[in-house]
């Protein structure tokens, strides 16, 4: 039951604008408290396992290369932590598990020492660019990591080491993404990090975005300042001020570079990079955002753009050749009723207006890749600042995109003054100082390239990372290796089907859609068969998965803005299925995230949100739209906002349907989308509705959970409803502050809940009155998505940075208040297959092969326990164990204890027990308790 006081909370903390920045100490605290939970959580023995995929990537955002053996290096990744390789990446090691956060923005590492510097938080400005908590630091390569400080800066672009004193470090802070502070700018320390001094800040909205140093001067460095403002409707990444400074005393003090040096200056200025040659010579590569002078872009041909039926009168559309026009229609995807002659007759009786067909293709998309801006440039300065010059003479069209907020990384080869690499969506070079560039993309490179590291020894050696991963080249980039090796891919969603070998499908950050068997290798078998076991569906950033429960074969998913397609994967069909709005209505708006659900009364019946919710009744053929905008109209900017994010249809009753918004708004219908009524009003207002989940058992119940990360508001919102939504009641209760993403309720035990934070993943045993962390084998890492499959009773969590994790909860799922008042008890345990190999080994070469089965049991405080193994009444083992309070699991290798083997002869003397070639005597075929006090359960050995 609700208590008044809760009540009251849930009412007050909705009449709060929830839009205030959580601060750093809050979040401090929350990360202790987490690893106090850690520490006493009863499910801290539930194990996880990685089932990857390692073929794609995620995100990196730095490497960092050993100048005496460049045969070892560190890579860090966006969300993804920190990997140590010393054998040129054939392998990596996590080093970053151990910590509060695996979000990383820069890493520098001094390599005289072993001390390892990361700069936690994002350097890009992404939808999904975590926020860190400061810069951390190892004395022993990663064993153990020390705050050492900036825990408000969220986002830090770059750590620089003075090779010649390792105690004096400058770190550039971008700063926070959402929001305005002050703990940004360069910040320098001559301590090893004690104490950090600021000494360049220009305002709260403008950070540093690249500091690079003369190589062979460390008093000599240049900065790139950058304005920017993030916000979930918008991003507009340049302003007034950015720009470059420059310190000859190593950071100490700075200056401005000149505003009539050449280098550009105004409100246009966007992202800038760096890259130093020596003390006079530098380049930089900037996002320029300023418009194209009029007659610079050019239309390819004669052929009508949309940008042409925005001044076009009503006489000259209908002047207009139907040949034209229907060229037009088709080449723009316009639904197939709009041919030349419908679409004229409607223009004539005045229901549709030119400036419609222009309309009617400006969605998310569209727009954003429709500006016209002069984009990437690069220029040079010889003289230490004091003037540039543009290098080209063209448009470096292709590299940015309208994306150039997204990279502004330019690198110089320290052999070759003319050698230059632009890092973009694709990654170019040139040999003459920027004058030409071509690409060196190539067929096993992904694109969006974000870091890049020139060996200053030898030309032509270099490795980059990009948003597929990390890729190794030797001869300046004609031929790559991919080196793979990290499951570190960044999930959107994840989807279990109901085969009896059931396979898992996900979306991904900017890597598609993938498909294997849940219990797929994760090796690399597949460079041998040439078949790896996961697959690619889908192109693009994968989004949802929706899988018909009646052939696995029909897949619905799709990629981001909503841009979703029927599969038929036994035939190799596929089917656009976006729903499209009607010539002269106002355009759908789709999430990034659009949301997807196929009914479990019918899934022949597709559901699609856009800010209106759409149903088909014939898997995606046709569309109807069964409510108008359920979100609060949208706002001004570049980024499609008030979007439906979540869907839930009631498993109880065909129609009863919730839907949640990016702006807040929660609603539901109870007669399939007759009528809709708002049950938000009464929550936080204008946060980002992450799930709402309609129970599966109780009609009246439903879940819900918000989400303020893109306002920087950490805090946990998650909340019950036993009424429809009339009432709501706060069961965040003990979660640490972190965004929530997903809840997920467990289909066997209705007081069994899984919350995905932006900071990992939390059970509840008692319907939400307290959670519980789950820990082993699993890090702090973003969770986007939860599935279970009932058959399997396998949880699986689809984290945005370290790809996918597994694990069996049909112990948890019993532990219900029976189990928990018990002193001990034994759950279920597994039987298993004799085998004469047991302790043997077929070749010299290999192990033995050593059987083991795991019993799971409950304790209700730490303590030693003793299990016992009995067959019949015969001891024939016993192991004692250091038992935490709560799930835990021990190992038993199946043997005879001495006393036990003798016991079990003298009762059973027709039963010959030999030896196995390990000198271990195993139990033979039979059935066994285990026993833990007056807990008992069996097992087995067939």
């Amino acid at each position: 039951m609700k208590t008044l006081f809760q009540f009251l909370l849930v009412c007050f903390s909705a009449t709060l604008f929830a839009q205030t920045p959580t601060n750093s100490s809050e979040i401090q605290q929350s990360l202790d408290q987490k690893s106090k939970m850690i520490e006493s959580s009863l499910v801290k023995n539930v194990a996880f396992t990685n089932i990857g995929p390692t073929v794609m990537s995620g995100r990196v955002s730095d490497v960092s290369v050993n100048p005496e053996n460049p045969t070892e290096f560190y890579v860090g990744y966006a969300s993804g932590g920190l990997w140590h390789t010393n054998n040129n990446g054939t392998t990596f090691t996590p080093v970053l598990d151990n910590s509060p956060t695996q979000n990383i923005g820069d890493i520098a590492v001094d390599w005289n020492s072993g001390t390892i510097w990361v700069g936690t938080g994002e350097k890009n400005s992404s939808r999904s660019s975590y926020a860190g908590i400061g810069i951390l630091k190892s004395t022993d390569k990663g064993k153990t990591w020390t705050n050492v400080g900036l825990p408000d800066s969220h986002h830090v672009s770059r750590i620089l080491i003075n090779p010649n004193n390792a105690d004096e470090v400058i770190v550039g802070v971008i700063g926070h993404l959402y929001s305005s502070n002050t703990e940004r700018g360069i910040f320098k320390t001559t301590d090893g990090g004690k104490t950090w001094t600021k000494s360049l800040f220009i305002n709260q909205d403008t950070g540093i975005i690249d500091v690079a140093v003369a190589p062979e001067n460390f008093n000599i460095m240049y900065a790139a300042s950058w304005e920017r403002e993030r916000k979930a409707w918008n991003f507009d990444g340049d302003g007034k001020n950015s720009a470059i400074y420059k310190s000859t005393d190593a950071g100490t003090s700075w200056a401005k570079v000149a505003d009539k040096s050449g280098f550009p200056t105004g409100s246009g200025v966007g992202r800038i990079g760096l890259a130093v040659f020596n003390e006079n010579t530098v380049y930089a590569l900037h996002d320029s955002q300023f418009r194209r002078p009029k007659g610079k872009t050019k239309k390819p041909s004669d052929a009508l753009t949309k940008e042409d039926f925005k001044t076009m009168s009503s006489a000259e559309f209908l002047n207009l050749s139907d040949k034209k026009l229907n060229s037009y229609l088709k080449n723009n995807g316009f639904q197939e009723k709009y041919k030349a002659q419908n679409v004229k007759q409607m223009v004539r009786v005045g229901t549709v207006k030119p400036i419609d067909l222009a309309s009617y293709l400006e969605d998310a998309n569209s727009i954003m890749f429709d500006t016209q801006v002069i984009g990437a440039e690069v220029f040079k300065t010889t003289n230490g600042g004091k003037s540039w010059k543009k290098t080209h003479d063209n448009f470096l069209d292709g590299v940015y995109s309208s994306y150039g907020y997204y990279f502004g990384e330019i690198r110089v080869d320290l052999q070759d003054e003319n050698g230059i690499y632009v890092l973009g969506v694709p990654i170019i070079k040139s040999k003459d100082g920027g004058k030409t560039f071509t690409s060196i993309s190539r067929e096993n490179v992904h694109s969006d390239h974000q870091a890049l590291w020139v060996n200053p020894k030898k030309s032509g050696h270099i490795l980059n990372g990009n948003d597929g991963g990390l890729n190794l080249s030797y001869d300046d980039g004609e031929n790559w290796i991919k080196l793979n090796d990290p499951a570190v891919g960044q999930f959107y969603s994840v989807f279990a089907d109901n085969q009896k070998n059931y396979k898992v499908y996900g979306g991904l950050q900017d890597n598609g859609v993938w498909v294997a068997e849940h219990n797929a290798r994760i090796d690399k078998r597949w460079h041998q068969s040439g078949q790896n076991p996961y697959e690619s569906i889908m192109g693009g950033d994968g989004m949802q998965v929706q899988v018909d429960n009646r052939d696995a074969n029909i897949v619905y998913t799709g990629s981001q803005f909503g841009n979703y397609y029927r599969l038929d994967r036994s035939s190799g069909r596929n089917k656009y299925i976006q729903p499209k709005h009607t010539l002269g209505e106002t355009p759908y708006r789709f999430n990034w995230q659009t949301p997807i659900l196929l009914s479990k009364h019918n899934q022949d019946i597709l559901y699609f949100g856009g800010n209106k919710l759409h149903r088909s009744f014939n898997k995606g053929d046709n569309w109807e739209t069964i409510s108008g905008d359920l979100t609060t109209g949208g706002k001004k900017g570049n980024v499609a906002y008030g979007t439906l994010t979540t869907i839930s249809e009631s498993p109880f009753q065909f129609g009863l349907i919730y839907v949640g918004s990016d702006d807040g708004y929660i609603n539901i219908t109870k007669n399939g989308g007759g009528n809709w009524t708002r049950i938000s009003n009464n929550l936080p207002q204008n946060l980002w509705v992450s799930r709402v989940i309609a129970s599966a058992h109780k009609k009246e119940r439903v879940y819900a959970t918000l989400n303020g990360y893109r306002f920087d508001d950490f805090a946990t919102y998650v909340y019950v409803s036993n009424d429809y939504g009339q009432t709501w009641e706060s069961i965040s209760n003990n979660i640490p502050t972190s965004p929530v993403n997903v809840i997920k309720e467990d289909p066997e035990n209705e007081n069994l809940l899984y919350v995905g934070t932006d900071n990992g993943l939390y059970v509840s045993l008692n319907q939400g009155n307290s959670w519980e962390a789950f820990s082993k084998d699993l890090p702090n890492v973003a969770v986007h998505d939860l599935v279970i499959q009932p058959t399997a009773k396998h949880l699986i969590v689809a984290t945005h940075g370290r790809s996918l994790y597994k694990a069996n909860v049909a112990n948890l799922q019993l532990m219900d208040g029976d189990v928990l008042g018990k002193s001990s008890n034994v759950f279920a345990i597994n039987s298993i297959r004799k085998s004469n190999r047991w302790g043997s080994s077929w070749s010299q070469w290999r192990n033995a092969f050593l059987p083991e089965i795991t019993i799971p049991f409950y304790a209700n405080s730490s303590r030693k326990v003793t299990i016992d193994v009995y067959a019949g009444d015969v001891k024939v083992n016993s192991i004692s164990t250091d038992a935490n309070k709560g799930y835990n699991e021990a190992k038993f290798d199946v043997s005879f204890s001495k006393k036990g083997k003798r016991a079990f002869e003298k009762e059973n003397k027709k039963v010959k027990i030999t030896k196995a070639q390990n000198d271990v005597f195993y139990l033979p075929k039979g059935k066994y308790t285990v026993k833990i006090g007056d807990a008992k359960s069996a097992f087995e050995i067939k």
